[in-house]
């Protein structure tokens, strides 16, 4: 009976033996676990990935590729893991002027690439004090007295910038502003605006654009800015306007009319654009109607002492506002006219001697 007793208690103290053993050698394997992957991570750090090779690429015709990497801040045998891309990204367009957009990719296991984009000169921007020499992406290029390649580059007056230091973004005091020039950046992914010559935002709810065609673009306001470029541009492509000069004009969100400059008779084309499913202009219809110029009513007044009346046609009358005839004394009996009221004297008879 003893030795049974004994038996049971012997394997009991097993079981628990053996189920402390398993939790301890759970915690023995964590530990492992997380020795390794410090010491992993520790390597990873400081002795792997470091760069020994930095590419630069892109257009940059102004700086070479080792001050590309110079205004970095990047060196090489510096870790790839504990690089800041983004930082370096803005060092690089803080201290390079002419760098227009700059990126900073990781190349494992040991090369960086950056990538530039050279400035070019887009806008000249007018204001109180001179004029700003502006990048196609927005960023202020020079501060000065004078415009730069007008033949080329736009001028854009009443923008009112709210710095003017080179290297810092254009930006206006004016929110309605900043949304126009926002959208002229965006249209340069399809048209790089040297079609127009300048464009006046003095007044952001009546904006004109001047073509160097001769033709002057009365948009409105500053809403959907882009659209309405576009919409010009087609308007000015279709056959009634091509190669004219003129005033074009928006008529409601879908159509311009455009009104010939220089004619008697003032041909006024009503252009109806159809867009596609991204609201760009895609085609065009015109339809034209005439109207013609009123012509002023010649004014009786008299000349210079010869007793006539100037727009005296020869008969010795001339039309008044009323509708009246006058005689004008070119007969030498005395006759004249009454400058007080004119639509007294319908007949040589109501006129008073002289």
């Amino acid at each position: 009976m003893n030795d049974v007793e004994k038996t049971n208690i012997e394997r009991q103290n097993s079981g628990k033996r053996m189920r402390r053993r398993k939790r301890m050698m759970s915690v023995y394997t964590a530990v492992v676990i997380l020795l390794v992957a410090v010491v992993g991570v520790t390597m990873c750090f400081t002795f792997l990935f470091n760069i020994d090779e930095i590419v630069v690429s892109g257009e940059s015709v102004t700086y070479s590729p080792a001050e590309i990497v110079e205004s970095s801040g990047i060196r090489a045998g510096d870790n790839l893991l504990r690089l800041d891309c983004k930082k370096a990204e803005q060092k690089i367009l803080d201290e390079r002027l002419y760098v227009e957009t700059a990126e900073v990719h990781r190349d494992f296991p040991s090369t960086l690439r950056i990538n530039v984009t050279r400035c070019i000169p887009a806008y000249n921007i007018q204001y109180a004090n001179g004029v700003l020499l502006v990048s196609r992406k927005g960023k202020i290029l020079a501060d000065n007295n004078f415009y730069t390649d007008t033949e080329n580059i736009p001028v854009i007056y009443g923008f009112e910038p709210a710095d003017t230091t080179p290297g810092r973004p254009l930006v206006s005091s004016n929110d309605n502003k900043n949304e126009v020039f926002k959208q002229f950046i965006s249209r340069f992914d399809h048209d790089d605006n040297t079609t127009i010559s300048s464009v006046d935002i003095t007044n952001e709810y009546a904006i004109t654009v001047s073509y160097r065609s001769g033709v002057l673009f009365k948009m409105g306001n500053w809403s959907d800015v882009e659209y309405k470029l576009d919409l010009a541009q087609a308007a000015m492509e279709d056959e009634a306007v091509k190669g004219k000069k003129g005033t074009l004009m928006m008529v409601g969100s879908k159509q311009c009319s455009f009104r010939p400059s220089g004619e008697a008779d003032e041909a006024v084309t009503t252009t109806n654009v159809v867009t596609d499913e991204n609201g760009k202009p895609v085609t065009t219809t015109a339809s034209t109607t005439t109207t013609a110029v009123p012509q002023p009513e010649p004014q009786p007044t008299p000349d210079d002492g010869s007793n006539n009346w100037s727009g005296d046609d020869g008969s010795g009358w001339v039309p008044d506002d009323g509708g009246n005839d006058w005689q004008s004394d070119d007969t030498g009996e005395g006759y004249y006219g009454d400058d007080f009221n004119y639509n007294e004297y319908q007949n040589p008879d109501n006129y008073a001697e002289q």
